[in-house]
């Protein structure tokens, strides 16, 4: 309860953080009921998007596509605003608090199932699917001699603040290689942390969930020789098998310096979501919108260049709402 009280906080706080362009005036009926209300008087329907912190890419990617989808007059006038991100926005849409979220594929597959992250509040199950967006890549980072998660046995390693997605993260990847958390020294630091921790000689590894390129593994690279750590195919099919929502990832030599070379890990996807509450025809709009104006999106935004039919629909544990389904069995996406 607590937990979802901070959620709900979260939302009340990100009020007064509005992106102006998309607010289309000095309120919001932040509700998919009132939404539709809105809709059956002409005017476009209102709809509230949870994404995250106002410095993350949530926050950003958010806001470009009401920007760009709001110049479109497909019937919806999307508010975007900054919350706690994943967990909070599932809690935001099941509760009928915002209409549209950003999440990670693997939170809501927790959501839906009631287990890990919402092993203790249970399943959270009024959301539904519209699209996989782009990728947040599993990245595992390491100094010296470590060349290898096998390597990571004994070892002082950072798997990401306690309690969050990146731990569930770090936890799975290193199941699928034998190893549990009480085979490594365990650290709970975030990303901007664990890279400060590594400079000082206080860990020897750390695990970051994020869009590659990485800001801070970027600034940890520039002063200090890094390892980027492979997931092999054998290691990536067994991590797959137990949790379908990873899928494999290249992160492209070069992005990092003294990574020359292509290295392959997994990445989760960040997706949108939206309320089941919302109509067919919103929801179908909305989707199409997206990919028709694709190149318009990545114009404004990098992560833009990672939406595709393809990619929308493939990792997705939890259902499509009717009018996601829809656009993609016509775009040839989904049978």
């Amino acid at each position: 309860m607590k937990k979802r009280l901070s959620a709900l906080l979260a939302l009340a706080l990100g009020c007064s953080v509005l992106l102006t362009a998309c607010s289309g005036g000095s309120g919001s009926s932040g509700t998919a009921a009132a939404a539709e209300t809105t809709a059956a008087s002409g005017d476009a329907v209102k709809v509230t998007m949870g994404t995250g912190g106002t410095t993350g890419t949530y926050y950003a990617f958010g806001g470009v596509i009401a920007n760009v989808l709001n110049s479109k007059n497909i019937g919806l006038n999307i508010n975007v605003q900054s919350t706690g991100a994943s967990k909070a926005n599932i809690f935001l849409v099941n509760d009928g608090d915002a209409d549209l979220a950003i999440v990670q594929n693997d939170v809501m597959d927790y959501a839906y199932n009631g287990t890990d992250l919402f092993a203790e509040e249970g399943a959270a199950t009024e959301f539904a699917t519209v699209a996989a967006l782009y990728a947040e890549v599993c990245q595992v980072v390491s100094t010296g001699d470590i060349k290898s998660i096998e390597d990571l046995k004994g070892k002082r390693v950072s798997v990401g603040d306690a309690g969050s997605g990146v731990e569930f993260n770090a936890r799975q990847i290193l199941e699928a290689y034998g190893i549990t958390f009480d085979d490594i020294e365990v650290n709970n630091l975030g990303f901007g942390d664990s890279a400060d921790a590594i400079k000082d000689g206080k860990i020897d590894a750390f695990f970051c969930t994020a869009g590659a390129p990485t800001t801070a593994i970027v600034e940890l690279a520039t002063t200090n020789s890094i390892n980027l750590l492979e997931i092999d195919d054998e290691h990536a099919k067994t991590l797959a098998d137990a949790h379908p929502f990873y899928t494999t990832y290249p992160i492209p030599g070069g992005s990092y310096k003294g990574v020359d070379n292509d290295v392959q890990t997994v990445a989760i996807k960040a997706t949108l979501i939206c309320s089941p509450n919302l109509s067919e025809d919103s929801v179908y709009n909305l989707t199409k919108a997206i990919f028709e104006n694709q190149s318009e999106i990545a114009a404004a935004h990098a992560k833009g260049e990672e939406l595709s039919l393809e990619y929308a629909v493939s990792g997705i544990s939890v259902p499509f709402h009717p009018g996601a389904e829809k656009y993609f069995k016509e775009a040839g996406a989904i049978q």
